[in-house]
């Protein structure tokens, strides 16, 4: 392990004073990425945290002399994670020359929406944080080669990782499902469900809601009704909140469990002592951050003030995968994609403060998950882990 790493640092060295002896003229060359993601809107506070993780390594990359001697730089796009306005975003991408590759988006749903103009125009994105399965199939040209990739786990994989959780950890049987109408609610809804059943739980209820919804007392009541002993709430943290508070309302006072967009500060803030016993996955954990993450998370907390949250991280390291892919194959569409493509094994793979980052024919990668549950007004490491 440490041979590979010396042997990627000396190339990285290399080709960064390659580009020094380049010239001033070369050094005041950009090479751009684009990060499309929500900026404005009710998922606002998601995007922050991916610019965050964003910032924090593009500036480390050009405090080193950048990428062949020319700096790296962000072109941030606010797509409000609406599929509509990731379409027009995407076209903006596609037909810039000087943007060769993308760490996006953040939303499932919008990163489908771009998904057709990448493939078609041939442009690598990485997303830190859109985790429905259909993006494994839908990422692939005519000749089967996929052109997004992500370093983040499937829906599929964590939606059965939660409902293997309620059972072997916390013990509860009776379970209701209350689920986001759109492509990351579903998808995760559908992975709880299949493993639920497996595992012989009794989904009690099952009702959907639409995001920016405000009242959800008529769903809870009915929910109430079947008496469940936790609430499986797949969504995100702005509706997770409102729904949070309204059950403790009406006195429906369980567990409740969430996937990773329930992972952010606001959750606790928004939801206050009706978030209490929340259980929710997430692909990072401060707490179990090994020893080359720890320069990182200092770093984070110094710049931001602020503990460093798992969507940050991931889209701190997929900023490094991009970065490298250029340095190493050049500032080429094409190249950059071949060069993801080939991070196929633990092996060949990045390592980052995440992990070790590979992809499989599908783009997609795997990494354990860890559990988090809200105590006394904040996120905690669950008292039990099941990796």
């Amino acid at each position: 392990m440490f041979g590979r790493k010396l042997t990627r640092s000396t190339l990285f060295a290399a080709a960064l004073a390659l580009g020094l002896a380049a010239g001033p003229a070369a050094a005041a060359d950009t090479i751009k990425i684009a990060v499309p993601s929500p900026f404005t809107g009710s998922a606002a506070g998601y995007g922050e945290n991916v610019k965050a993780g964003v910032m924090l390594k593009l500036e480390e990359i050009n405090a080193a002399g950048g990428i062949n001697g020319k700096k790296l730089e962000a072109v941030y796009l606010d797509e409000q994670c609406e599929p509509r306005e990731a379409a027009t975003v995407s076209s903006s991408i596609v037909n810039d020359p000087d943007i060769v590759g993308i760490v996006g988006h953040l939303c499932s749903s919008a990163h489908l929406a771009g998904l057709p103009a990448y493939v078609r125009e041939g442009i690598a994105a990485i997303t830190p944080t859109a985790t429905n399965i259909t993006i494994s199939s839908k990422s692939k040209d005519d000749a089967g080669k996929a052109w997004s990739f992500r370093n983040v786990y499937r829906d599929d994989f964590q939606g059965k990782f939660l409902a293997d959780y309620t059972d072997k950890v916390l013990g509860l049987k009776k379970v209701a499902v209350f689920y986001e109408n759109n492509d990351y609610g579903i998808g995760l809804k559908d992975a709880f469900i299949k493993e639920a059943k497996t595992l012989g739980l009794t989904i009690v209820g099952e009702e959907a809601y639409k995001k920016g919804d405000q009242d959800y007392t008529p769903q809870l009541t009915k929910i109430k009704g079947a008496a469940p002993e936790a609430m499986f709430i797949a969504g995100y943290y702005p509706e997770g909140a409102l729904i949070a508070d309204q059950s403790k309302k009406i006195g429906l006072n369980i567990p409740k469990m969430g996937a990773d967009g329930f992972d952010n500060a606001d959750y606790v803030k928004l939801g206050g002592a009706a978030v209490e016993n929340t259980y929710l996955t997430a692909p990072f954990l401060v707490e179990t951050a090994g020893a080359d993450a720890k320069k990182f998370i200092d770093a984070f907390k110094a710049k931001y003030n602020r503990d460093v949250d798992w969507m940050s991280a991931n889209a701190y390291d997929a900023t490094g995968i991009m970065a490298e892919a250029i340095a190493k194959a050049g500032a080429d569409r094409t190249k950059i994609r071949d060069y993801l493509a080939g991070l196929s094994s633990p092996e060949k793979g990045y390592k980052g403060v995440t992990g070790v980052n590979y992809f499989d024919a599908n783009g997609d990668c795997l990494k354990p998950a860890y559990v988090k549950v809200v105590k006394d007004g904040k996120f905690v490491p669950a008292p039990k882990q099941m990796n």
